[in-house]
């Protein structure tokens, strides 16, 4: 959900098969009332207003169980779930780049780490351990975001006369991005795996959201100046969690 200056935290999770678990609770500045999204994968996002209290959250979602369930039922049948794997290939539209990954173990080693060189990734050091590998990967996938992004992100700054303070680049788990009422653009490196008109569509809605810090008419009329087919973009950016790679692990 773009434009949107969250506080991540993860909900108590219950170990019943049948439970409701594994939330995102995200706080937000411009939420008027508390809503839920469902992802393709099952990954639950609970929005609510700032200063909700834990057990109004906890009562809201009691209330929607049957409706969560239905929903990811309905997901779980359309997006079967694909099984771990370390990938050896790394596809990222958004930048025109495909990136071989090759694993090299060290026993001695206690960790993992990376070093690119033309378009092969190699990784080495504890490579048999997964955890390891993808944290590293996130890392790499942090530093090409950031290298391609942060061009991008001053030319349309300049272009549109919507200015920023600083430009942060993490791995959220249900937001492409966001601007903070202190001017920090953040982003989500998964939007490397994305085509180059949403990433630009983001920057865009971010960068908009200089001058107007919530969902208005004026605020669109403002991204409508400089991406005129927002709506379509829009639609299409929300549903584009399904082509992030299993192993990202973001929902």
């Amino acid at each position: 959900m773009p434009g949107t200056a969250n506080q991540l935290q993860l909900f108590p999770s219950n170990d019943e098969p049948d439970a409701i678990s594994g939330f995102t609770v995200r706080e937000s500045g411009r939420a008027k009332r508390m809503s839920i999204k469902v992802y393709p994968r099952g990954k639950v996002e609970v929005v609510v207003p700032r200063r909700t209290s834990a057990r109004s959250v906890q009562a809201f979602i009691a209330e929607h169980q049957d409706w969560i369930r239905n929903t990811r039922s309905a997901f779980a049948k359309e997006h079967v779930p694909e099984p771990f794997q370390l990938p050896t290939r790394i596809a990222l539209p958004a930048v025109g780049r495909i990136i071989g990954v090759s694993y090299r173990p060290s026993g001695s080693a206690h960790s993992v780490r990376y070093r690119q060189k033309g378009d092969i990734l190699f990784l080495s050091g504890k490579v048999s351990d997964a955890r390891l590998c993808v944290a590293a990967l996130k890392r790499w996938l942090a530093g090409v975001a950031r290298e391609h992004i942060a061009p991008q992100l001053h030319s349309l700054a300049q272009i549109s006369g919507n200015s920023y303070r600083r430009l942060r680049v993490a791995g959220q788990k249900t937001c492409w991005g966001s601007h903070s009422s202190t001017g920090t653009i953040s982003v989500n490196y998964c939007l490397l795996f994305l085509q180059p008109a949403l990433l630009r569509y983001l920057l865009i809605h971010e960068l908009c959201h200089a001058r107007h810090m919530n969902h208005s008419r004026k605020f669109w009329s403002e991204v409508k100046r400089y991406e005129p087919g927002y709506r379509t973009l829009d639609r299409t950016l929300s549903g584009a969690w399904k082509d992030i790679p299993a192993w990202v692990g973001i929902y």
